[in-house]
């Protein structure tokens, strides 16, 4: 498979690309595929944080395809973690789909760079969905004595089957994908207090909502770009 113009824009940029190699498969829910990887050195050179992803490379038809996805329960001892798959149609799903123990695949490290304020702040909010819940779970793990209220958007009931990371203190409210994200955006804009300085927002779902929440959070509650992480998983146009 040739490698195409962002591989090389990525190792420019300082990407460091490993080869991962599957080590067992479960499915999850029926819509979702698991697989278990050892890591090929990743996280003993990359270290670990929460939130961290990886771009995988597939074969699309002959032609470099890379998608970006979040890491499951690293282990950087045992050299080891998980990657949870949408199965829908697309080269990234049939990959997942047909993996079988021994099989490879290449992964490079290059922009993510998240860490939890220090201090610590008093609550997070966190706006997700079934894309981001990995991402979501590993922040309920980093901060598991911090208070947090959580927005799940989900598209059908399959997605409500994915596990969550909460644990007392942690709220999970599961919202309805309706009307083109609308409903996820009006259901946290009622329900988001007004800003404080001693709390942190994180938003990670379709590349519209996040913006509108984005919009909402910094000009009519006021809070500070410090305490604001957001970025669109996916886009629906």
């Amino acid at each position: 498979m040739k490698r195409n113009w962002e591989a090389l824009v990525l190792r420019a940029m300082g990407g460091r690309t490993f080869r991962l190699t599957v080590r067992g498969t479960e499915s999850v829910g029926g819509s979702y595929q698991r697989l278990h990887l050892d890591d090929g050195g990743l996280l003993a050179e990359c270290g670990v944080h929460p939130t961290m992803w990886v771009r995988l490379w597939f074969d699309n038809e002959g032609r470099s395809h890379q998608r970006a996805y979040t890491l499951v329960d690293p282990d950087a001892a045992a050299g080891r973690f998980s990657l949870e798959f949408a199965l829908h149609d697309g080269c990234a799903a049939r990959w997942a789909s047909a993996a079988q123990v021994g099989d490879t695949i290449e992964a490079t490290v290059q922009g993510s760079a998240f860490r939890l304020p220090d201090p610590a702040p008093r609550h997070l909010y966190l706006v997700g969905d079934a894309a981001s819940l990995p991402a979501v779970n590993s922040l309920l793990d980093a901060a598991a004595d911090i208070p947090a209220t959580v927005w799940v958007e989900y598209a059908h009931d399959g997605e409500r089957a994915l596990p969550t990371r909460d644990r007392a203190g942690h709220e999970i409210n599961w919202v309805p994908r309706r009307d083109d994200g609308r409903h996820l955006v009006d259901t946290v804009r009622a329900a988001l207090p007004a800003g404080a300085d001693d709390a942190h927002y994180w938003v990670a779902c379709e590349a519209a909502s996040t913006r509108d929440l984005t919009r909402h959070l910094r000009r009519t509650l006021g809070v500070g770009r410090h305490q604001l992480t957001a970025l669109g998983y996916w886009s629906a146009r």
